[in-house]
């Protein structure tokens, strides 16, 4: 009980430069509502976050276009000279659309179709892996706190961090080749081998990311009334049938959240694959961000227009992507209300 004063008082003490500041700046705030009305106070609080993101995402995004119509390796724009459209024209010109190696740029096509089979098969395994992961921790499980942050400790973790760890694991002479010579198997070469690097990359990715898009959707789990599934049970519904008629339809729209994430960031993975197999062995881990790098600036003579334009197509794919998927989404509700 004695501390209860202590407290009070300083909380008092706390509480005193906040009233103050609070007073200080309340008649400059009702004459601005008078002047610009409920509109323009939304406008002056969205200002310093409007200012953010135009000085780091709007301006750098117009320099890169500018980059991207300039030739040459000066690293300043002012040094650069104006090309117009040669650069996208290089990346775009190929005796044959189905043939790699007829292109200018054949090393920016090998990266592309790396990143998009690599984007196939991440998201369509990072959705399923997230949504049979979500289906377990919603369960009465015991530990179940326990489990759901275990599941989401490699989010936290350095993409830099997950690369060396695999790396140690997946190496020739790596705990999983010393594990399968244990049990009498012989070693796999998981990083100097084409299909088993690429298969790595894969499986990397989608173990440092999965907790995050799992949150997603059991969050959107616990928010379905539990009266549907007693409902469902009561009369007898399998449960494969419960969840393609109740669970998934009403956990769409969490669904689509993390299909849509997880499409930007697969297209963006650079990181961990760069740290686990630095896009080897040869090129058969490359992809677009790594060209784009490589590109701008580990190559000793390094052309930036190239790597923006790389840059910009890549991000005019992924608008399109996100676009057709959100349009998609928006059909299939349509439809669903409809009937």
């Amino acid at each position: 009980m004695a501390a209860q004063p202590i407290l009070k008082k300083a909380g008092t003490a706390l509480a005193a430069p906040v009233a103050w500041l609070a007073a200080l700046i309340d008649p400059p705030l009702r004459g601005l509502q008078k002047a610009t009305g409920l509109n323009g106070m939304a406008a002056f609080f969205l200002a310093p976050n409007m200012a953010i993101f135009g000085i780091f995402v709007l301006f750098p995004l117009v320099i890169n276009f500018a980059y991207s119509m300039t030739g040459g390796s000066a690293l300043f724009l002012e040094q650069r000279t104006y090309v117009g459209t040669e650069q996208y024209e290089r990346l775009l010109t190929c005796g044959n659309y189905l043939d790699k190696q007829s292109c200018t740029e054949d090393l920016f096509w090998n990266a592309a179709g790396n990143t998009a089979v690599f984007v196939l098969f991440q998201v369509a395994l990072m959705t399923v892996f997230a949504m049979i992961t979500a289906l377990i921790l919603n369960r009465e499980l015991r530990g179940r706190g326990f489990w759901r942050a275990v599941f989401f400790f490699p989010v936290l973790l350095s993409p830099v961090v997950v690369g060396l760890i695999w790396r140690w694991i997946l190496q020739r002479q790596g705990l999983l080749n010393y594990l399968l010579h244990q049990v009498g198997m012989e070693p796999v070469l998981w990083l100097t081998d084409r299909f088993w690097a690429f298969a790595a990359a894969i499986m990397v990715s989608v173990w440092a990311h999965m907790g995050f898009y799992a949150l997603i959707l059991l969050a959107g789990l616990q928010a379905i009334p539990k009266d549907l599934y007693e409902a469902a049970e009561m009369d007898g519904t399998r449960p494969a049938r419960v969840f393609w008629r109740i669970t998934l339809p009403l956990l769409m729209p969490n669904l689509i959240v993390v299909v849509v994430l997880a499409l930007i960031r697969a297209v963006q993975i650079f990181d961990e694959v760069y740290v686990l197999t630095g896009g080897g062995p040869g090129t058969s881990t490359m992809f677009l961000t790594q060209y784009i790098y490589e590109i701008g600036f580990a190559q000793l003579i390094r052309n930036p227009g190239l790597a923006a334009a790389a840059s910009i197509l890549m991000g005019a794919v992924l608008v399109v992507l996100t676009l057709l998927q959100l349009a998609a989404s928006r059909r299939s509700q349509n439809a669903g209300g409809g009937k």
